[in-house]
Order: C-alpha cells, then structure tokens, then sequence
C-alpha cells in the first residue's frame, strides 16, 4: 500500500532530501578520516545516537559523540569507502539510509606510505535523518559488519 505522505513529497525537494542524506553520509567518513573526529557529532541530532551492535557500543547525544569520536588515536590512520547509498524520503523531514562500508586503518602511523592492508571492516551502516530547523542531521547511525578483523585468521581459501 503506497504511503500516502511520501508521495505528496514534492520531486525537487525529495531529490535535495536525498542529497543531503548523502553528503551526511559521506561528510561523516571524512571528518573521521581527513579532518577533526570529534567534529562528526556537528552532523547528529541534539540527541542522536551511533550504536554498533556487534560490539554492545552505543552513544547518545551530541556532547556524548563529541567525546567518544574525538578520543580517537592521533596515530591512527584510517580511510573508509562508502558506497550503494541509498537513501528514502519517508516524510517531508525525515529519512531513511543503507550504504556499504570498508574501513583500512593502522594504528600506530608515524609518516610514509603504508604497506597493503586487508580491510578492518566491512560492513554496512543503517541511518535515519531528521530535518531540524531546515538542515538535515543524523538521528541515528547503526553500524553492522558482516566482515571483520577476524576475517585475517581465516586459511586460505582451498582450490577446488
């Protein structure tokens, strides 16, 4: 059954709509990567939430993910790679998202190029945004790997 509040969304706003959700999506891998960590919790709500199920993590308010993204190692060096955004226009202020993620990180970092890592995850994250006083904000970030850290122990995989 259609929703009748989505399809009253005018086609030019739902594309901007659309539009900020990914430049939140994007915006906030490289604040975590090439800019001020701790700067990430300007793209939340007052009270938004980054939770990582996998982990039993989960962080709530703005002030909160100020503190825990900004504790962030200064000797980290990390690049995430964000695809298959895909965003919905629920209401005239709120939407839905699911994009891909895969994260290279070394801790440790001095200076100089990095020998070829394997990812330290891969996964997925699941958002919800808020349009708060015509700007759209994260609400919520849920962060699901489907491949880990672990995936390194594996043994090669056998010929067949």
């Amino acid at each position: 059954m259609p929703d009748e509040s989505n399809e009253s969304i005018d086609p030019i706003d739902r594309l901007l709509a659309e539009r900020s959700c990914e430049r939140l999506t994007i915006d906030f891998v490289h604040r975590l990567d090439l800019g001020d960590p701790g700067s990430v919790a300007e793209l939340f709500t007052d009270d938004g939430v980054w939770e990582w199920p996998h982990a039993q993590r989960r962080v709530a308010g703005r002030e909160a993910l100020r503190r825990y993204f900004g504790s962030r190692p200064s000797d980290r060096l990390s690049r995430r790679l964000m695809t298959n955004i895909l965003v919905s226009v629920t209401t005239p202020t709120t939407a839905t998202a699911t994009s891909y993620l895969t994260t290279y990180r070394v801790d440790g970092f001095v200076d100089g190029m990095v020998p070829p890592q394997l990812p330290t995850n891969v996964g997925h994250y699941e958002d919800s945004f808020r349009k708060v006083d015509g700007i759209w904000l994260l609400a919520t970030r849920t962060t699901h790997l489907a491949f880990g850290a672990d995936t390194r122990r594996l043994p090669p995989p056998s010929g067949s």
